[in-house]
């Protein structure tokens, strides 16, 4: 595959992503929290195994190997999905997807915790205390503490950052060693995602719907691109650029995000939420050791 082919695709990850947060906010105008999470997750199932039929591939039968793609599923997708939907009820999209720009970080601090092979360096530290910053700054603490439905939708951004966290780090102890590509790792995790949310669904999923165009258009896109198709797309960029630089679609996903909320839905931007985003962006580049200098010259002279 050619270098503009993956440059496309890397656009085009980045656009569909920093959108997801944009598609969240329009289903909500007729969908619930859950309704939104089980779209998305079920849309997504049936474009990635549009996908594997397409690959011929064969699917995994270790069943030990499906246990640990269901744990992932709800940590990568359930869990997420379901808080990022409910607090987008309560916060603009363009700052759920700042939140969103933390997961690097989150996923750094749960690996130093669990992985004895991640321990933390100096630029690590040095990371992981501008993107705290970051999020402080994000939430405006200066402004007091205020227990309301805000604050807690911001929490709960976190939290699914934090599950993101979590499930990264399990598949890399239980998942990555058993040498499955990237698409079939997806598959997996999105199809056990989607059983879990429709066994959930006559629970939580069962308040009135309202469906017009622009919901149902959220909807596919939020599912069979957000959470199919590009899934499919980030392990080609990975497979030809590496998971480094690849990782740099985290940088712009907030951007696409917050614009997006900014021009199409005219979302409210206060001055701390892109400083806070910024803070958060410098932190991820410190942390993979990209503002030092000495780097920059090794990969000068690699190139």
């Amino acid at each position: 595959m050619g270098r503009f082919s993956i440059a496309i695709r890397f656009a085009a990850l980045a656009i569909v992503w920093g959108a997801s947060f944009l598609f969240i906010k329009v289903g909500l105008t007729g969908l619930s929290p859950a309704q939104v999470a089980l779209s998305r997750v079920c849309l997504g199932a049936v474009a990635l195994m549009a996908i594997a039929a397409w690959r011929r591939k064969p699917l995994p039968r270790d069943p030990v190997l499906w246990g640990h793609l269901a744990v992932v599923s709800v940590l990568l997708c359930v869990i997420p999905f379901l808080l990022f939907s409910w607090a987008e009820q309560y916060i603009s999209s363009g700052l759920a997807s700042i939140f969103n720009a933390t997961t690097p970080l989150i996923t750094m601090l749960i690996a130093a915790a669990a992985l004895p092979s991640e321990r933390f360096t100096k630029a690590r530290t040095t990371g992981l205390i501008l993107g705290f910053l970051g999020v402080l700054t994000i939430v405006g603490v200066w402004q007091g503490i205020d227990v309301s439905h805000e604050l807690t939708a911001q929490l709960a951004c976190l939290g699914a950052t934090t599950c993101y966290g979590i499930s990264f780090v399990y598949v890399r102890r239980f998942i990555s060693w058993r040498n499955l590509d990237a698409p079939t790792i997806a598959l997996g995790q999105v199809c056990c995602g989607a059983v879990v949310m429709l066994a959930l669904a006559p629970f939580i999923a069962t308040t009135p719907v309202r469906l017009d165009t622009p919901i149902v258009l959220s909807m596919i896109a939020l599912g069979a691109l957000g959470t199919g198709l590009a899934y499919a797309w980030n392990a080609s960029i990975i497979a030809a650029w590496g998971a480094s630089n690849a990782s740099a679609v985290t940088y712009l996903t907030p951007v696409v995000g917050v614009l997006l909320g900014v021009l199409v839905l005219d979302e409210p931007l206060a001055w701390n939420q892109p400083v806070g985003a910024l803070l958060v962006v410098l932190g991820i580049l410190a942390a993979h050791g990209r503002l030092s200098p000495r780097k920059k010259v090794e990969e000068a002279v690699a190139v």
